[in-house]
Formats: structure tokens, C-alpha cells, sequence
């Protein structure tokens, strides 16, 4: 063996800064988008948003493109197709009333403007312990069983496990931790701590007059029955406890009238809403795609900078120039995001235009490579395109995974998705006769006379999927 050199023709793929940039700003969330430009403008000068920059009092008039301005980012298609912006005259009715948007004033104030954040439920319950006539050693062992309550107000962990966390600061017994736990059960709201239903339950019907119709027929539903409830039914179940048909109604009436959430009474989680990156509207009958107002992050080049340039020495100048060059590949980036989102929500509208006009049940199969192939992307780009990215339509607003489902042939040779025959099982459940509720054998011979061949484990992850219980759970007797 010897060394020597030697020619080699051959192909490779190399990833620019600029393609790596394009590809990393695709997956990102609006949120995170936005957070990313956020940190994009702090750390590079050039860059600039088009409302934070300073007008000049007077502009002389040029001709486009011979004062080397650069374009604000905007989607590409936009000014090549009409479509993909809504009419001037086009007001969807999403939110909307006659008086103007919704939440908002007649003079114009949002409603949600000034308001003040409501407490947690954890800080509404020690604000009570703490004006309680518990000892400081009491209002410790409460303090952590308040940390361990959940958001719906059922303690989460067991005594034993709350009474290790508490040493070797405070050496507690399970009676004085229980004692504990039964003040807190009692703050307001009434029957957070519980343990379970029945005892979440019961600790509310102890709180109420002695004297109230079926009070103590609903202690003993609460404490011993509340499955043979649900499965037998009020009839059956007052046949067996020998009990009067008419104090059976009033004691399940009274047990309807309690909170089996009572922590959600209190919560300080504020309401989240999903800003949808893509809109879908009808227009003179035809199903139309554009990018939600706001949604789109405009940057421009920030023309002081830039003229600072020729001015500046070269050391500093290299290094405007560096920063040019990031601004103008975040700029075009942008663009790219924007369109390469615009094309993909195009082509699902296209494919899906049956769901949004009949609902789940028109919901077509639907996979990346054909989205990927009608587009002229790759796979992997329209993953990411369609990863956290929402689109608003009016029967709701949806992730963009969503359109995507798996298919099963069908007898008359199309094919169903598997959302259109979970819509199908959930259809067939809420007509069935709760006396006798189908089995997943039984439902799946109706969608094969429906023209849906699936079997029955397959009917049974379907129906799991949208959390219908099984045929047992679903029997009532009364």
C-alpha cells in the first residue's frame, strides 16, 4: 500500500446559515416567534420594526428600488394572488355583534382591561388558615396539605407520604394530620381536601341543616353507593335499599346540587387563548386561505444604520455589514416562513373543504407525503410547518395536525378517516338506547353497514380515543 491522490466526483448537500435560519424559524410557535425576533432586535441595530421607526418630515420623492430600500417581509403571494388577503368588505361573524367586537365597551375599553387577577386556589385557602385559631405548628402541617391539594380540590397524596415531607421539621401523627385536614375540609370552599367523591361529598352534606329533605338517605348514597348508583340506576337501586321511590328522588336531587369539583370554584388560571396563524373564509362560494391579521411579524432595515456604513471606520463597518446581512436572512426568512405556512394551509383547506362544510364525518384521510407532494415540499418541512401552527375556520379553530388522519378503505372504494369514524361511534352512541348501549361489536356491524369495514378492537381504541366507556359504563337501568 501506498499513498496517493485522487479525483472524486460526487454530490452533497451542505446547509447555509441562511437555509438553517428559514428551517429553525418554520417549527417555531407564534410565541416563540415572536421571542426570537424579540431577542433578534435587541442584539442587532439594523434591525427594526416599521412602527417603532422615526418618520422624516419631509421624503423626497424616488423611484422604487433606486434608494436600495429594502422590503418590509411580508408574504410573497400576497400581491401575486387576491386570495390571500379577505375582502375589504369581508366581516366574519366570529366574535362578532352587531355593536362591534365581542368583550369590548361602547366606548371602546376592552373589558378585560384593568382587571385583576383572581387568587389560586392554594392562596384563597392558606389566606383562611392563617385567620384561623390553629397554633403556628397546626397551621404548618395545613399549609402542607393545602400544597398538596390539586386544582379541583382533592388532596393528592396520602397522609403517610405528607407526613414524611413534614420531618424532621415537625414530627406528626397521622390523628393530628387528620385533624388538620378536617379544618381544612371545612374552609371555603367546602369539601376541598378530600380524598375521593364520596368523602368530597360528604363532607359537604355535613355542613347542611339537619332538617333538610333526604339528607340522610343522600349521606348513605354518598358514603356506600355512588357506583351501584351510576350502574343500577335510582329505581333499581331504591328497590334494594327498600327506600321510598319519592325520598330516593329528593336524595339524588340533593346530591345534584353539590359541587364534586369544589377547587374549580377557585382558580387563577386565566383563560388561554390560541392565536391562529392561518384563516380559512368563504368567498363567492369558494373556500379562501390568507394569514390571520397580526400574525405575520413585520421587520425592516433600519436606513440610519445603514447609511452609517460608508461613513464608519472598517472595523466598524464590517461589522454593520455583518449585521446587514443577518437582518436581510431574517427578512427573507420571514418571507419564507410566511409563505411556505400560507401554501400548506392552502392545500389542507383544499383537501378538507368536505369537513368544513359537513363536519367530522366528512373528514377526509390525509397524510404529509400527499400535502408534500401537492405543494412541492419535503416531508420533513411540512412536519414542521404544520407543528403548533393553528388554523381558524368557522367551525373552530384547529392545529394544522389536525387535518392529518389515517384512513381505512371503504366498500364503496373511498376511503374514511379515522376522525370522520370516530365522529361516526360518537353518533351511534348518543342515539343508542342507554338501557341497552351498543357494544363495540354491535357498533362495529353498523359501520359496516355503513360502508365501513373495522373491527372491533378497532371500534374499542376509537371509542377510548374520544373517552366513551365501554358498554357496561354506559348502561343505565332507570
Amino acid at each position: 500500500m501506498k499513498v496517493s491522490l485522487q479525483t472524486r466526483l460526487g454530490q452533497q448537500l451542505t446547509l447555509t446559515p441562511q437555509l438553517r435560519q428559514a428551517i429553525r424559524l418554520l417549527q417555531l410557535s407564534a410565541v416563540e416567534l415572536e421571542l426570537e425576533l424579540t431577542a433578534a432586535l435587541e442584539s442587532n441595530p439594523l434591525l427594526e420594526r416599521p412602527e417603532d421607526a422615526e418618520p422624516e418630515p419631509e421624503p423626497e420623492p424616488q423611484v422604487p428600488g433606486t434608494d436600495g430600500s429594502e422590503a418590509v417581509a411580508s408574504p410573497p403571494e400576497a400581491e401575486a394572488e387576491s386570495e390571500a388577503e379577505p375582502p375589504l368588505d369581508y366581516e366574519p361573524d366570529w366574535g362578532e355583534t352587531s355593536e362591534g367586537p365581542r368583550g369590548s365597551r361602547e366606548d371602546g375599553e376592552d373589558y378585560g382591561a384593568g382587571t385583576i387577577e383572581p387568587d389560586s386556589l392554594h392562596d384563597h385557602l392558606l389566606w383562611q388558615l392563617h385567620l384561623s385559631s390553629l397554633s403556628p405548628r397546626d397551621r404548618a402541617i395545613g399549609a402542607a396539605l393545602i400544597e398538596a391539594i390539586g386544582d379541583d380540590g382533592y388532596l393528592g397524596e396520602p397522609l403517610e407520604a405528607l407526613q414524611e415531607g413534614l420531618r424532621p421539621a415537625i414530627d406528626a401523627g397521622l390523628d393530628e394530620i387528620g385533624a388538620v385536614l378536617s379544618v381544612v375540609q371545612h374552609l371555603d370552599p367546602v369539601g376541598v381536601g378530600a380524598r375521593d367523591l364520596a368523602e368530597c361529598l360528604c363532607i359537604q352534606l355535613g355542613v347542611l341543616a339537619p332538617e333538610t329533605p333526604g339528607l340522610a338517605l343522600a349521606r348513605t348514597l354518598a358514603r356506600e353507593h355512588l357506583e351501584a348508583l351510576a350502574k343500577l340506576g335510582a329505581e333499581r337501586l331504591a328497590v334494594q335499599l327498600r327506600a321510598n321511590p319519592a325520598e330516593m328522588a329528593t336524595a339524588i336531587a340533593l346530591l345534584r346540587s353539590l359541587d364534586p369539583r369544589p377547587g374549580a370554584q377557585v382558580s387563577a388560571a386565566a383563560t388561554e387563548y390560541i392565536a391562529p396563524d392561518c384563516m380559512a373564509y368563504r368567498q363567492n362560494g369558494l373556500w379562501r386561505v390568507a394569514l390571520a391579521p397580526g400574525q405575520q411579524p413585520t421587520l425592516g432595515i433600519n436606513r440610519h444604520y445603514e447609511q452609517l456604513i460608508a461613513k464608519s471606520t472598517r472595523e466598524d463597518a464590517s461589522y454593520l455589514r455583518g449585521q446587514l446581512q443577518e437582518a436581510r436572512w431574517l427578512i427573507k426568512s420571514l418571507e419564507t416562513r410566511a409563505d411556505t405556512l400560507l401554501r400548506v394551509a392552502r392545500c389542507i383547506v383544499h383537501q378538507q373543504a368536505a369537513f368544513l362544510d359537513h363536519g367530522d364525518e366528512a373528514m377526509r384521510p390525509l397524510t404529509l407525503r400527499e400535502v408534500a407532494e401537492e405543494v412541492g415540499l419535503h416531508e420533513s418541512t411540512v412536519s414542521r410547518a404544520t407543528s403548533r401552527k393553528y388554523l381558524l375556520t368557522p367551525r373552530g379553530t384547529f392545529e394544522f395536525k389536525h387535518f392529518f388522519s389515517s384512513g381505512i378503505a371503504t366498500d364503496t372504494g373511498g376511503a374514511a378517516s379515522a376522525t370522520a369514524i370516530q365522529a361516526m361511534i360518537r353518533k351511534l352512541v348518543e342515539a343508542e338506547d342507554p338501557r341497552k348501549p351498543l357494544s363495540d361489536a354491535r357498533l362495529a356491524d353498523a359501520l359496516k353497514a355503513a360502508g365501513v369495514p373495522v373491527a372491533r378492537r378497532t371500534v374499542a381504541k376509537y371509542r377510548e380515543a374520544i373517552h366513551i366507556p365501554s358498554s357496561n359504563e354506559r348502561q343505565r337501568l332507570d
